[in-house]
């Protein structure tokens, strides 16, 4: 008799799906800014603003969401979320003012994208998974760089040859289109089904119960800051943002226009990096369950610091540069979170995991948010963007000896006797 497959097999790629349209709309702005900026007369500084807050939102929302899926259940919060990007997104096209773009861009979108951010991954393998968590969280936390690989291109293209809101609407349509399949499909627990998680020869222990959202958020944060390996995790987590989402993520594909690339050649480098992060992610996932983390950690930022700083070298005359920078830097984009996530769990427990990564994951966006809007800055008033790719290849090496001392006491000195 063929063996059942796990309903947690339904449930890993529900979620992917839900991820991967996420980091299309967070994604959109890379491809947008130019367009906006032709069309209104914003500067980059300006677009950037709406940028930043919708990315501080999407990393302060997690925590938030993660005590919302144990208040009203993971289904509900993910259908709520899909509703809120697919209004908020299509709303964007009506836009005519910068506070409009921040408004609905940076509050409604960022918000949207918060509630279905890498913290409802870390939920769902926390509870769905007992053994191989950090190769399904690699899957899943996989799904950003898939984002950009199938939404990236299209959205350049459609950009091109249709103006830019036929692009938002792509998305939009995306995100409405997956609301009633996440609803009649997903679940909460195994326990719905009848099922133990993957790998448990025993049930787990029944769900804490948190009551106010909010309050217990709040807790969760308090105990994190009390804590020094809470503190490492989101002080090198703050950096990863910084260093990806916040500066590639946002100012590559202007930087690209900046030396002379086109948009739709520009985004089609980004999905290249896309396709070899999900492949760097997936494989991180893997090595997380076998390997030393913190090690692990230390050679991510490391190698990717050292990318970063010569990233400005790499729009030389010749193209194998850049290429040569998607692929590296593509393989690191986002290995950081499956070791992340395992650590978090180690130093927390499973049921704390996904509030308490949800915090960790609030610092990555602050520093996302940070970078977005820095370098924002630093091009409009310098007219390129060397010293933030610089900046953020030199914090990345400064979180690589950071990520060394997670899990380790500091050691106390003992007085010399008399």
């Amino acid at each position: 008799m063929a063996r059942k497959v796990h309903y947690a097999w339904v449930v890993v790629p529900l979620v992917f799906v839900t991820l991967l349209t996420a980091a299309g709309v967070r994604s959109a702005p890379g491809i947008l800014m130019v367009p906006l900026e032709g069309e209104f007369g914003w500067s980059r500084a300006t677009i950037s603003l709406a940028v930043s807050v919708s990315i501080i939102l999407y990393g302060l929302m997690g925590p938030f969401a993660a005590a919302l899926m144990e208040w009203m259940g993971v289904r509900r919060t993910m259908a709520l979320s899909l509703t809120i990007l697919a209004l908020g997104v299509s709303a964007t096209t009506l836009m005519r003012e910068p506070w409009q773009m921040v408004l609905l861009w940076g509050v409604v979108v960022g918000t949207g994208t918060g509630m279905t951010a890498l913290v409802l991954g870390a939920t769902v393998v926390s509870r769905w998974f007992d053994k191989g968590r950090g190769t399904a969280m690699g899957v899943l936390t996989a799904a950003t760089a898939t984002g950009q690989l199938v939404f990236l291109p299209l959205m350049a293209m459609a950009v091109e040859s249709y103006g830019w809101r036929a692009a938002v609407m792509l998305i939009a349509a995306a995100a409405a289109l997956l609301m009633p399949v996440v609803w009649l499909l997903m679940r909460d627990r195994p326990s719905e089904m009848g099922l133990l998680p993957v790998g448990a020869t025993e049930a787990p222990k029944p769900p804490l119960r948190m009551g106010n959202p909010v309050l217990a958020a709040l807790r969760a944060l308090r105990e994190g800051v009390g804590n020094r390996d809470f503190r490492l995790l989101a002080g090198t987590f703050f950096i990863c943002g910084l260093s990806t989402n916040g500066l590639i993520g946002t100012h590559l594909v202007p930087a690209c226009f900046d030396h002379g690339i086109p948009e739709v050649k520009a985004a089609g480098l980004l999905a290249a990096m896309g396709i070899f992060d999900f492949i760097g992610t997936t494989l991180s996932g893997w090595l997380s369950d076998r390997w030393d983390n913190r090690k692990l950690l230390a050679w991510y930022y490391g190698f990717r610091g050292v990318s970063l700083i010569f990233l400005d070298a790499a729009f030389g005359p010749s193209v194998y540069g850049l290429w040569l920078f998607a692929v590296f830097y593509g393989l690191d984009w986002i290995a950081t979170v499956p070791p992340t996530v395992r650590l978090t769990a180690k130093a927390f427990g499973p049921e704390k995991a996904g509030m308490m990564f949800g915090w960790i994951f609030a610092a990555h966006q602050v520093g996302a948010a940070v970078a977005a809007l820095g370098a924002g800055v630093i091009r409009t008033d310098l007219g390129d963007y060397w010293l933030a790719f610089v900046m953020a290849g030199s914090a990345c090496l400064v979180a690589s000896m950071m990520s060394m001392m997670i899990g380790r006491e500091p050691r106390i000195v003992q007085p010399e006797a008399a």
